[in-house]
């Protein structure tokens, strides 16, 4: 990941309602919950996320990021506290890392998602994370301190996360003396983390999945963590891990019935759809090759499907068929390899049979929202724009925050030549991502095509009347807070 987006994620990691742990510090009541507003939060948590998918490390993979996603939001539903609109996401980085953004944002990297060896160990981390959120950990830390505290606080975090993300720069040298207090400062304190483990572990529990998954996971990062302290997982490094803390996380699970949880097929096809992204094409495919020749694996479907896709990369589409083909012999069923045999036929340059093949998908999966998404793109690309728009149509009824949807409906305009509804229906895919002057600027463009009826025109004066009142509200919020 670039370094200036960790600067971005340092520079909000100290505001209330960001994920970053204080040591020592007491529970500060309720009454402070209330020092960052849930819509202030919100908006906060916005703006971080308009610099991260702006950034090449942000993983626009509707497969994998939809299944963090729903992995995430089956947590969330039992969860205990506020429970805030959460959105999971992925950064491609091979660190082991996740962590939280104010109003419920939920970051997990690459690296932590091929670490976890069971569904229940990447799901034991959602939950803990989940759970500082629900609880405004970081808000009750804050609450306390003044404006002009938490400025020299930000500052400070800045320059120690920098530090922290270049090994090559030591943070004494980047640093005075006060910032040994900033550092701690960097540390949720022990009481936090327990409830977050606490709770963490009755969600799992509840959401059923196993409850071990947390201890034998965080037990390995701490292992990990002190056989190579200084390349510590990043995890490790915002959520301190002590042996006090996994022995009391044992000592619930042993109270607990024992519970065997199979892994989802998902989880293991995503992996291996990750793993097949690392290093070079052909290292990809040589892994894989090793990997089957050796027979060491948990599952065959898993290592095949990795194996195709690594293939697909290396532009080897005969032998990614083949791959497919062995894996409908193993009675593989899954929306991903519809998706699979879709973009090989795409390679091939049959867009009949990808029609085809994705038609008959979405109706077998109709909730893979991944698989619309395919579909649409190759009904725009096969000519069919009028099937494409009333698809989009049809889902954005069911998803009408779906920024994706609302691009792809915009495509569509585009292919049938209707330029004021593909600048307008733009703009509803950037004011979803929360980027209001983007947004302001599509709908200027919408009033300047000379394609729309009167009734087309007024609709967009009246969204650009909105989206300019807001824009101004924000600035006279933004003044207010200045001048506090």
């Amino acid at each position: 990941m670039k370094s200036f987006l960790w600067l971005i994620l340092a520079g909000f990691l100290l505001l209330p309602g960001v994920l970053v742990r204080a040591d020592g510090l007491p529970d500060l009541g309720e009454s402070d919950r209330a020092a960052l507003s849930p819509q202030a939060e919100r908006r906060l948590g916005e703006q971080i996320m308009q610099e991260i998918r702006r950034d090449p490390a942000y993983l626009d993979d509707p497969e994998v990021a939809g299944y963090v996603s729903r992995l995430g939001q089956r947590l969330a539903s039992h969860a205990e506290g506020t429970r805030p609109s959460f959105e999971f996401f992925v950064i491609k980085d091979s660190m082991l890392n996740a962590f939280a953004l104010p109003g419920g944002y939920i970051g997990v990297h690459t690296g932590l998602i091929l670490a976890a060896r069971a569904e229940s160990e990447l799901a034991a981390v959602l939950a803990h994370e989940i759970s500082h959120v629900t609880q405004s950990h970081l808000a009750r830390l804050f609450g306390k301190q003044s404006q002009a505290q938490l400025a020299a606080l930000l500052s400070m975090a800045v320059a120690i996360l920098a530090a922290r993300s270049n090994p090559d720069v030591a943070i004494g040298a980047a640093l005075s003396g006060q910032a040994a207090g900033i550092q701690q400062q960097l540390n949720f304190s022990r009481d936090f983390e327990r409830e977050a483990d606490r709770l963490g572990l009755n969600m799992l529990d509840q959401a059923g999945y196993d409850t071990r998954g947390m201890a034998t996971f965080f037990e390995r990062m701490l292992q990990f963590g002190r056989l190579y302290e200084n390349n510590a997982p990043g995890y490790l490094r915002t959520h301190p891990l002590t042996t006090e803390r996994i022995s009391d996380m044992e000592n619930r699970i042993a109270q607990r019935p024992y519970r065997q949880v199979p892994d989802s097929v998902e989880f293991g096809l995503v992996r291996a759809k990750l793993q097949a992204q690392n290093g070079t094409p052909g290292e990809a495919v040589a892994d894989f090759t090793t990997q089957l020749k050796s027979g060491k694996y948990s599952r065959e479907s898993d290592v095949r499907f990795g194996y195709a896709h690594a293939l697909l990369r290396d532009n080897k589409v005969a032998e990614a068929e083949r791959e497919v083909a062995a894996l409908r012999r193993l009675k593989l069923e899954s929306p991903l390899l519809e998706s699979l045999t879709a973009q090989l036929q795409l390679k091939r340059r049959d867009s009949a049979s990808a029609l085809q093949t994705l038609r008959a998908a979405v109706q077998r999966y109709p909730h893979a929202r991944a698989l619309v998404y395919a579909l649409i793109e190759a009904q725009i690309g096969g000519g069919e724009a009028s099937a494409a728009l009333a698809l989009t149509q049809k889902e954005l009824q069911l998803a009408p925050r779906d920024s994706r949807l609302h691009a792809l409906q915009a495509k569509t305009f585009a292919a049938l030549g209707k330029r004021l509804q593909q600048h307008r229906a733009q703009a509803e895919a950037y004011l979803v991502d929360g980027l209001l002057i983007p947004a302001i600027e599509q709908l200027e463009l919408a009033r300047k095509a000379d394609d729309g009826d009167f009734y087309a025109l007024s609709q967009v004066d009246a969204r650009l009347r909105e989206l300019k009142q807001r824009r101004l509200e924000e600035l006279r919020r933004d003044r207010r807070q200045r001048e506090f």
